[in-house]
């Protein structure tokens, strides 16, 4: 069964930092940051030189909500479904994804909220969609992730391994957001979400990323919140991004040389890049890339739905392959999309 994209939206908090920015702040090379991430600007919803917060994720998850609804041409009391992916929630209870849903207005509708990296993205338009039936007609699935709670300002950048100052130049914060519907005939003009992938595929691998949370008890622990293999990351992704676009050909049929866009897995502008140039010489594609990554920083799991913005609508006769691998403990997912 193939479910309608009705409408798609996206929220960044404020202004573009760029490079020169981070170097003031935290001391860091650009040259370097352009050569190994690739990263040009991104946005954080903390003020760099208070410390403040400005948007939570909340905010973020709202505002993105808000405007893929009005991109449906929808009002929130038309959805029936409300699943949010992030791994990054304001609070561990209430669930982040209720407190959205107080904001839209939204009331006794069900509301799922997935922890997960940039796969979770993927896996709440699946179970978005297979919640659709004769009663829920109609998902609002988000994506959204805030680092800027685990940016400490203060820090002695120079003396910080590279696990961790990594964090400070290749994330960013943002939410975006997609509509779903069932059609009413298989054919309905519009573009149209089909094969949807998700797997796990970590057993006894080591975790590319941690994210760890702390409570009263072990705030003091002295372990790095956020720690990143950025080698192992550079590793393992493109092979598992080139398993799930293999996947998806062979689930849909379709043939290479049909696929006229490409989202490929969006990590750091460098690494898409080696990523995206990797799966076009082993696939012999000519699908036009649709990225953000560079100028977004890595949002988790708003980066499909950045990308799906960016996208929408498909024209008749299109047809777009998304990728998302996620580091943590090493899932992959894609989703095929066509227009008709």
């Amino acid at each position: 069964m193939t479910h309608l994209l009705l409408g798609t939206g996206s929220a960044l908090p404020g202004e573009p930092i760029d490079n020169e920015r981070l170097k003031e702040r935290f001391g860091t090379d650009p040259r370097w940051v352009d050569r190994f991430i690739g990263t040009r600007v991104r946005h954080l919803g903390v003020d760099l030189d208070t410390g403040k917060p400005t948007h939570t994720l909340v905010d973020l998850a709202t505002e993105a909500a808000e405007a893929a609804l009005a991109d449906a041409g929808l009002e929130p009391h038309d959805i029936d479904v409300l699943v949010l992916a992030t791994a990054s929630p304001d609070h561990l209870m209430p669930a982040s994804v209720n407190l959205v849903a107080d904001r839209l207005g939204l009331q006794a509708v069900p509301t799922y909220q997935l922890q997960s990296g940039c796969a979770g993205a993927v896996q709440a338009l699946s179970l978005a969609g297979r919640m659709l039936d004769d009663e829920h007609r109609t998902a609002l699935v988000i994506g959204a992730d805030s680092c800027a709670k685990h940016l400490v300002l203060d820090h002695d950048f120079a003396a910080l391994p590279p696990s961790e100052l990594v964090n400070y130049v290749i994330f960013g914060d943002g939410a975006g957001a997609a509509v779903l519907g069932l059609p009413e005939e298989p054919d309905a003009p519009g573009t149209h979400l089909g094969t949807v992938r998700n797997g796990f595929v970590g057993a006894g691998r080591d975790p590319g990323q941690i994210i760890r949370w702390f409570g009263a008890a072990d705030r003091t622990s002295g372990e790095q919140p956020v720690a990143e293999d950025y080698k192992a990351i550079e590793a393992g992704v493109p092979a598992l991004a080139a398993d799930v676009l293999a996947d998806l050909l062979d689930r849909t049929g379709w043939a290479a040389g049909s696929i006229t866009h490409l989202l490929p897995p969006q990590l750091g502008g460098r690494m898409t890049e080696q990523i995206t140039r990797g799966l076009v010489e082993r696939f012999g594609l000519t699908a036009t890339e649709i990225s953000c990554v560079a100028e977004t920083g890595n949002n988790g799991n708003a980066l499909p739905f950045l990308q799906l913005d960016r996208l929408f609508p498909l024209a008749p006769g299109d047809r777009a392959l998304a990728i998302a691998i996620e580091s943590s403990k090493w899932i992959r997912t894609g989703f095929a999309l066509e227009g008709k």
